[in-house]
């Protein structure tokens, strides 16, 4: 445009000094055109900046992501900048998480066998997220999971987070918000999106817990939550407690009646980073062999005043959750420890006691080998507390492939799991390739 331009001066302005009288004017003339072409090269080079920022608003690819196989890891959604005010936002985006099993079961008590190899995807999901301004943002997903598992047929869709959250309404990291169907903190592992674990079938125990309070540990509900210089980060939260339909009890039969009354879930979670240099700045279970961390959590949260139609009185629901991870480049190991309390023995009897589980966890990353990593697993889960043929004992090993970070990655593994003479009396052994894509 600016050479079309200059042609046409350039045309005008030889015209014009055939006719000029004196060198005056054809000066003045010479002059009048520089100051043209200065402007026009001002223009184009505002031009220029305002083509390059329009590309640099929209983001997928992470800054400090290391090099894969397959390129950079990208964030979780593509993010669109409004040119016109940067605080205001959308991310969009979708995750795909697919299983082959093999799966051998066998009945401790006559020693029978069956096999069942199923294809099943785990994860299925759209997200999106809006900014409104400088304070305040949208969340939601819609989700389709475990969709071909085993012979339940395909799933079907519904809400997984739909949130508000207010960050930083007093300008200080020590208070924020989260309004409606938001995760409570009740375990590390249940926190981190599954995007981000090493295995995307978690602890038994854990899964537990996050029924054992609220539905899906995100029924609706209101919380607070923020940090201390990334030294203590804490979160407190109220809101609707736990539903009927996963409810189950210590031996792990499914709640078939209903809640007829229950009362507000209240709790809340303190993690700490003591250590300098340590602190933790974001929740993940791998590190892909960058930086180092180190944190100790606790949380209590209950849920009061339940009443199942097949309890005589109302049902206090307590947990406690202890949690600790940590990594150093390469290395990371993560442990959690889970107290319940009121816990149903069986819907058929009118008795509750506790029950309480550990799991810990490990993964080394080897960049060199194309950030192949392997990992191990172990978890033990006493349903009923003191008592015989309770308890559940788990152990796993096997090794993921991050191609492009957790964007693109490939996984196999091997699971074993025990299950005591109240509790099923039976062992599986489990032989998984798991894969996973976001973008």
């Amino acid at each position: 445009m600016r050479k079309i331009i200059l042609s046409v001066v350039t045309i005008a302005t030889m015209s014009i000094n055939a006719n000029a009288s004196t060198s005056a004017d054809i000066k003045t003339l010479k002059a009048q055109m520089a100051a043209m072409s200065d402007k026009l090269e001002t223009l184009e080079s505002k031009e220029t900046k305002v083509a390059k920022k329009s590309t640099n608003d929209i983001t997928i690819e992470r800054k400090d992501s290391p090099e894969f196989l397959l390129g950079k890891e990208t964030h979780i959604n593509m993010k669109f900048k409004a040119q016109d005010n940067p605080d205001m936002w959308l991310k969009a985006g979708v995750r795909i998480q697919g299983t082959f099993e093999n799966k051998e079961t066998k009945e401790l008590s006559t020693g029978a066998t069956n096999t069942l190899q199923d294809a099943y995807l785990r994860r299925t999901r759209f997200e999106i997220a809006a900014g409104f301004g400088k304070h305040s943002s949208f969340v939601m997903d819609v989700r389709n999971d475990k969709a071909n598992l085993e012979d339940k047929g395909e799933g079907g869709f519904n809400v997984g987070d739909a949130y508000v959250k207010i960050k930083k309404p007093f300008d200080t990291s020590l208070v924020n918000f989260k309004l409606y169907r938001a995760k409570i903190d009740i375990s590390r592992t249940e926190t981190v999106k599954s995007a981000r674990v090493l295995v995307y079938d978690r602890p038994k125990v854990a899964d537990e817990a996050a029924q054992f309070i609220t539905e899906n540990r995100r029924a609706t509900n209101v919380q607070m939550y923020g940090d201390w210089n990334k030294k203590v980060h804490y979160q407190v939260a109220v809101g609707d407690a736990t539903a009927s339909d996963h409810s189950k009890d210590a031996t792990g039969a499914s709640f078939e009646g209903k809640i007829t009354d229950q009362d507000f879930f209240y709790g809340g979670k303190v993690v700490l980073s003591p250590f300098d240099g340590w602190e933790e700045t974001a929740r993940t279970e791998t590190y892909f062999g960058q930086g180092k961390h180190f944190a100790v959590g606790v949380g209590y949260w209950k849920a009061g005043g339940i009443n199942y139609s097949t309890e005589d009185a109302a049902v206090d629901h307590t947990l406690v959750n202890y949690e600790l991870s940590a990594h150093y480049k390469n290395a990371f190991v993560q442990a959690e420890y889970f107290d319940f309390d009121g816990v149903v023995k069986e819907w058929s009897a009118n008795e509750t006691g506790e029950s309480s589980g550990w799991y810990a966890t490990g993964e080394y990353v080897i960049p060199e080998l194309s950030y192949v990593a392997p990992f191990v697993r172990y978890e033990k889960w006493d349903k009923w507390n003191d008592a015989a043929g309770y308890d559940y004992t788990s152990k796993m090993a096997g090794v993921n492939w991050y191609l492009r970070g957790n964007t693109t990655k490939v996984g196999l593994l091997v699971q074993n799991d025990t299950y005591g003479e109240n509790i099923g009396n039976k062992e599986t052994t489990s032989a998984r390739i798991t894969s996973q894509w976001f973008f």
